[in-house]
């Protein structure tokens, strides 16, 4: 029975805060031994199509849920795509610009982010982002923007939960902070997830929810976890998330991908 397995990437498949920009070998072993008995492989990820890295790329993947749910590729091809109201991102960029906060939006292809957008710049490079092709100048209302990534280094943090909380009062926004080093604040629709894209991948192949898996570690992988046939949470994620997983894997460090692959897919797959 063909399956369809679906992985996260940052803390699923590779750990850029812990230096881990590459697939480990065991994982790659894995993938290909799913690709070899005839199963697809697809990445969830909340990153938009310029944010892959070129190992991910070019390893083999039969598509991408990006975004969170907002545009989806089978085949390098658009299957689905779903653009938040343009009004809603200029209110919030023009909010955020008035906080001194710097914002990037994500379209597809392309990211948008003002010439003056230097310590998120800093940062996409520190973790392997190339930003050599993003657009500096631009109108607001001439852009297709599916998710809006707000960063600041500043320290009030008080201040910033009240900005962000400001934020998410925009209408049909959903959001989630990362402590990591800075604050910041990734604001999509919360009228699409993983778990809206996912299916349209099922749906594109004809292949039924009970032969889909999900690998995630993440507050935006519970839609996609709790939902699919068989959600896997990886050892590092919260307890909210490892409640709605059927397993829980080790860490990337662990080669937790390839462990969930190995004990509880391809296992069931050799017996029948």
């Amino acid at each position: 029975m063909t399956k369809a397995i679906f992985f996260d990437i940052d803390g699923t498949l590779l750990d850029g805060n812990a230096g881990i920009f590459n697939l480990t070998e065991r994982v790659k072993t894995a993938l290909n031994r799913l690709k070899n008995a005839g199963h697809y492989i697809f990445i969830a990820t909340g990153r938009p199509y310029a944010f892959l890295q070129r190992e991910i790329l070019n390893f083999g993947f039969d598509g991408y849920v990006l975004l969170n749910g907002a545009v989806v590729i089978v085949d390098g091809k658009i299957i689905f795509r779903s653009p938040i109201d343009k009004s809603a991102v200029k209110k919030i960029c023009e909010y955020v610009e008035s906080e001194q906060i710097e914002y990037i939006l994500e379209s597809h292809p392309q990211i948008y982010f003002r010439r003056d957008a230097k310590a998120i710049e800093d940062f996409f490079r520190k973790i392997r982002v190339d930003c050599s092709n993003f657009i500096r100048d631009f109108e607001i209302d001439d852009v297709e923007t599916f998710k809006v990534e707000c960063v600041t280094f500043r320290r009030d943090v008080e201040n910033l939960d009240k900005i962000y909380k400001k934020i998410l009062e925009t209408p049909n926004f959903t959001g989630w902070s990362d402590p990591f080093r800075f604050k910041s604040l990734e604001v999509s629709s919360n009228k699409i997830s993983k778990a809206d894209g996912i299916f349209k991948i099922l749906n594109h192949f004809n292949i039924d929810i009970d032969n889909s898996y999900a690998f995630g570690d993440g507050f935006n992988d519970i839609e996609m976890i709790s939902r699919v046939g068989t959600g896997f949470a990886m050892g590092t994620a919260g307890e909210n998330l490892k409640q709605k997983a059927k397993f829980v894997v080790p860490s990337v460090h662990e080669d937790g991908v390839a462990v969930g692959i190995e004990k509880y897919i391809l296992s069931l797959s050799d017996k029948g």
